[in-house]
């Protein structure tokens, strides 16, 4: 087994309880290791100028979506599922921040988008997936944050259709707490709200912030 050290713009921990934005280290299979360095090195060729500010936003909405108000008042599931689907909301926010501005805000949308899925694949291979099934997995998780992302835009403007949409996917057909969805719906406007007002050059650094969770919720 080698030690490899994953690069500070890289974000993991996803997949377990760990800090994210930090200098991790994980033991992995050597294969394992140069199969993640062939996905790094082929993802900064091809987002040469805006890979690091995608991962540090990544890294941000990572970090926003781990609040633990989300999950131990509002009652988002604590597991692999829940996290990737509260992940997947504040990267959606992010997106739709950016696709808001002419270029390069859009390109940098992708750059997000790729970092988001690049983690993911990392991951996947850090919890012991093989190869021939991260593809699908990732696929997967893939259209599983298309579909939420186009079911948010659709309910978006509608409070009833974007605290169903919420509460279909972030609780997975589950009932959610009394209030939660409600208070989520709001978490959403209030985290769009603010990000609506960060210029892009600020987030073409890398630089952007998210309000608490519990304030957002309010």
């Amino acid at each position: 087994m080698g030690n490899w050290c994953i690069p500070r713009f890289l974000v993991t921990g996803w997949s377990d309880r760990q800090p994210v934005l930090s200098m991790v280290r994980v033991t992995v299979a050597p294969a394992v290791s140069m199969s993640i360095e062939a996905g790094l090195a082929g993802f900064l060729r091809r987002h040469g100028r805006h890979e690091r500010a995608g991962f540090q936003l990544y890294g941000a909405a990572v970090s926003a979506a781990r609040d633990p108000f989300l999950y131990g008042t509002l009652g988002v599931p604590d597991t692999l599922d829940g996290r990737f689907d509260a992940i997947g909301l504040y990267v959606y926010l992010v997106i739709r921040r950016l696709n808001a501005d002419p270029e390069p805000g859009p390109t940098l949308a992708q750059a997000v988008f790729d970092a988001m899925f690049l983690d993911m694949d990392i991951n996947l291979r850090e919890m012991g997936v093989g190869d021939l099934s991260v593809g699908k997995r990732n696929r997967a998780m893939w259209e599983a944050f298309h579909g939420r992302s186009a079911a948010y835009a659709a309910a978006w403007g509608d409070a009833a259709g974007l605290e169903a949409a919420l509460a279909r996917n972030l609780w997975r057909g589950a009932e959610p707490p009394a209030g939660s969805a409600v208070a989520m719906a709001r978490l959403a406007v209030a985290q769009a709200a603010c990000l609506a007002g960060q210029r892009l050059d600020a987030l073409l650094r890398g630089d952007i912030h998210f309000l608490p969770a519990e304030e957002a919720a309010r």
